[in-house]
């Protein structure tokens, strides 16, 4: 094969774009000291059976606290973090949000101890485009001030009216990498007027205005290149309604990832955002016969390709490895390694 045809995807099909992270499929969040600890194990454990992370942990700081030692909470944080549990640097940390007393506090004590191995920092309760452009402000001065030489990724919730109606303002702000949907907030400040039954598994794809919400945030992510982030589903024994829930996350509304908040649901959310094996294939014949032509338009069992459907079917291709399918050791090494 040519220096020409050897061209891999990202160069051939993607111009001046801004690049869009390869975020895991999942969110594992976790904030009690023995959970914490078997997230972890469990990260490593999927990891070394696909040969990649294939889910990322983030512990919290926000709900896992006890009130009045958020910072001895932190500092366990921060140790886990930086241990040999931490073992492909794919965890995150939930602090409180920007406006709460403890945020400086949370921020300067992960940044100063183990801002070099942070896989990204969520920040909650963003109410508006002035709240999160300050976040990420106060993260990067506190990366400066302790010399962290690498940009540190912002996470972001959206939970209020506010924070919708701007986030398209907040979705472009540099220094984002993915924004989340705070369901039962969002809810809780309708004030009664949308009943607890729009927070259920099967209210929250029902009820207009919490699809109105979780599709403004996806489409606003989109735009801006960044990762929109599903919301949880409570009801975690319930692995039939989670995995229907995962695949109108993904299919019918566009997120491509997704909470988890029990070890039971990752995999279920996992594969739920994997391609069915068919896409996967169909992909590996497209990109390649195009690699094979140059990048130049090809048919396919009689249907016409060009750049804009490689583009999609490259997107397939990187979604089937996050979520840890077997790919051909020659696909792996060409388009992965």
């Amino acid at each position: 094969m040519s220096n020409l045809t050897a061209i891999h995807p990202r160069h051939a099909l993607f111009g001046a774009e801004k690049p869009v992270p390869m975020l895991p499929v999942c969110d594992h969040y976790a904030g009690v000291e023995e959970r914490m600890h078997k997230s972890l194990k469990l990260q490593a454990d999927m990891a070394a059976d696909a040969g990649r992370p294939v889910f990322d942990v983030t512990l919290d700081l926000e709900d896992g606290a006890p009130v009045g030692g958020e910072h001895e909470h932190a500092l366990l944080v921060a140790e886990l973090v930086g241990s040999t549990a931490n073992a492909h640097d794919r965890v995150g940390v939930r602090v409180h949000d920007y406006r709460h007393k403890r945020f400086e506090d949370d921020i300067d004590t992960l940044i100063s101890r183990v801002g070099e191995r942070l896989a990204y920092v969520m920040v909650p309760k963003l109410a508006n485009v002035d709240d999160a452009r300050g976040a990420i402000e106060a993260i990067r001065q506190a990366r400066v001030r302790h010399n962290i030489g690498r940009a540190l990724p912002v996470h972001g919730l959206i939970e209020t009216h506010r924070a919708v109606q701007q986030v398209a303002e907040i979705a472009a702000l540099p220094g984002l990498e993915s924004l989340s949907f705070g369901l039962m907030d969002f809810v809780s400040e309708h004030r009664g007027a949308v009943p607890a039954s729009a927070m259920s598994v099967q209210g929250q794809f029902s009820h207009p205005l919490i699809v109105r919400a979780k599709l403004e945030i996806s489409a606003a992510c989109h735009a801006a290149r960044i990762t929109p982030s599903h919301c949880v589903v409570t009801e975690f024994k319930d692995t039939r309604a989670l995995s229907q829930a995962a695949e109108k996350a993904t299919r019918e509304l566009g997120y491509t990832r997704m909470w988890s908040i029990h070890p039971d649901q990752v995999p279920v959310i996992i594969e739920a955002f994997a391609p069915v094996t068919a896409e996967v294939d169909d992909a590996i014949e497209i990109l390649l016969a195009a690699q094979a032509a140059h990048w130049a338009p090809t048919a396919h069992r009689k249907v016409l390709h060009d750049r804009a459907s490689y583009r999609h079917y490259w997107h397939v291709l990187e979604r089937a490895w996050l979520t840890g399918q077997p790919l051909p050791a020659e696909i792996e090494q060409a388009f992965f390694s």
